[in-house]
């Protein structure tokens, strides 16, 4: 499925948005913990990345900028090299991811955008194909692979979206609050003014199952660099 290494050279994949219609969805469910409670949310059009951002197109960005490179470049392990060009970028920081967004003419997605676009137009699943997910639907830890795998690898959501659960986990624009649902307005949330995390969202390669449910909230520190975390960017539509 992934790339061999110094061996093949596939075809880089370019960026691709779609765009997500304004509607409103059931954001949340009603597990007690901080993706509690379950609440109507209003959400204007974006686009959103069709696939999370690759090695080849941050690469781009780190030569066209002077940026620093991810935190594990040159690392086969990670598969975190050009030789791997179509899988997701890891190794960067929130920071990092912004700063790409913006190089981009785009954003990171909200939280709120995040999920609207994951669950694929799905009334009332946990995953973004449904109530379930197996090895066949997204790279995560009982898939067995150990690695990322080329973005697009996996079918995508009712929206045309990838890897919206498996792959990378995805760093998104809001700051972390574990009780911002019970405050968070209809309309187009953007999370609490302060935090000292920024909120990931959808499971990866290393992540079980419940991780990559569509609700499921983490968070790290802004600076933090892992192998399993990515993003993919949002933009304005206009």
């Amino acid at each position: 499925m992934a790339e061999q290494a110094n061996l093949e050279h596939p075809q880089r994949i370019e960026p691709e948005m779609v765009l997500i219609r304004a509607g409103e969805f059931l954001m949340g469910a009603d597990t007690g913990t901080d993706d509690s409670p379950i609440h109507e949310v209003y959400i204007d059009v974006f686009h959103i990345d069709k696939f999370e951002v690759t090695n080849a197109q941050y690469l781009d960005f780190c030569g066209d900028t002077g940026w620093r490179l991810p935190e594990f470049w040159g690392m086969e392990v990670f598969h975190s090299t050009l030789d791997f060009p179509n899988h997701p970028v890891v190794g960067v920081s929130w920071s990092d991811a912004k700063a790409y967004g913006e190089w981009a003419g785009k954003r990171l997605p909200t939280e709120a955008e995040w999920e609207y676009a994951a669950r694929g137009a799905l009334i009332g699943m946990i995953y973004p194909h449904g109530d379930t997910i197996d090895p066949s639907l997204a790279n995560y830890r009982w898939s067995g692979i150990g690695g990322t795998v080329p973005v697009g690898s996996y079918p995508p959501n009712g929206f045309g979206l990838h890897d919206m659960a498996g792959n990378v986990v995805e760093w998104v624009a809001d700051c972390y609050s574990a009780d911002y649902y019970k405050i968070s307005p209809l309309r187009n949330p953007e999370g609490p003014e302060k935090g000292k995390l920024r909120v990931i969202r959808g499971g990866g390669w290393h992540s079980g199952p419940s991780c990559n449910r569509a609700h499921f909230r983490n968070a790290l520190p802004a600076n933090w660099k892992d192998f399993a975390v990515g993003f993919r960017c949002a933009r304005d539509h206009r």
